[in-house]
């Protein structure tokens, strides 16, 4: 009966129940539901990492280490980029992402169509020097150029909302960037394709201009207006 008595309090311990107006639900603890155990370490999927520790001798001791298996996402193609894989997912919608991956390259294939018609419309060879033909780092600039470093939070003090200027995480600005990039690329004519009207909002916003970048310099001076506000944030 002792022994009965210690199974039920450890089962009772391990497993949690929570009951709703609904209907019940189970919580697991944490440890129950990582598939490895904690001393596992993450994969290294990146190539230039890897020569970089063959370089330096750090892979043998990895070798006897167990490992955990590498997530669909992580892969070691020269071809993959995270950010545009994740302006992929931003694009998807109800699921669809072989179109919104379509989407995507079409975009790149407008952006080296237009950056090759400008090439070959310069008369010097300073000028075609200054044009980029890669999609990918004029991408990768445009995401730069619309990233805020500020942004405005409500904070209530004594019954009045105030619009708090505060920084934002390199995360998050990212997310603005990349959704204020798409929502601009949807406000066209029906005439328009997606994948055109983004390609020219990428475009310029890689070379500093555009709505996206205004927006964003339109959201630097609010912050900058409410700087007066600045202290509510600690308080």
């Amino acid at each position: 009966m002792a022994s009965l008595k210690c199974i039920r309090n450890k089962i009772q311990s391990a497993f949690i129940l929570y009951s709703n107006a609904n209907a019940c639900k189970l919580t697991v603890p944490h440890k129950m539901m990582s598939q490895y155990p904690s001393y596992y370490i993450s994969p290294i999927y990146n190539k230039d990492i890897q020569s970089a520790m063959t370089k330096a001798g750090e892979t043998q001791k990895l070798a006897h280490i167990p490992t955990r298996a590498a997530l669909i996402d992580q892969t070691c193609s020269l071809t993959h980029d995270p950010e545009v894989s994740l302006m992929i997912n931003y694009i998807m919608k109800d699921g669809n992402k072989i179109l919104a991956r379509s989407l995507m390259e079409k975009t790149f294939e407008n952006i080296k169509r237009i950056q090759i018609q400008k090439y070959h419309k310069c008369e010097t060879e300073e000028d075609r020097a200054a044009i980029i033909l890669n999609p990918r780092i004029i991408f990768h600039e445009a995401v730069d150029n619309c990233k805020p470093l500020m942004y405005l939070t409500p904070i209530k003090r004594g019954g009045v909302k105030y619009q708090v200027p505060v920084p934002i995480s390199d995360k998050r600005a990212q997310f603005l960037s990349m959704k204020w990039l798409i929502t601009a690329a949807k406000e066209k004519d029906s005439t328009v394709r997606f994948a055109y009207q983004l390609a020219l909002e990428l475009i310029d916003a890689a070379n500093n201009t555009g709505r996206v970048v205004k927006k964003k310099q339109d959201l630097h001076k609010q912050c900058e207006a409410n700087r007066a506000y600045a202290h509510y944030r600690w308080s």
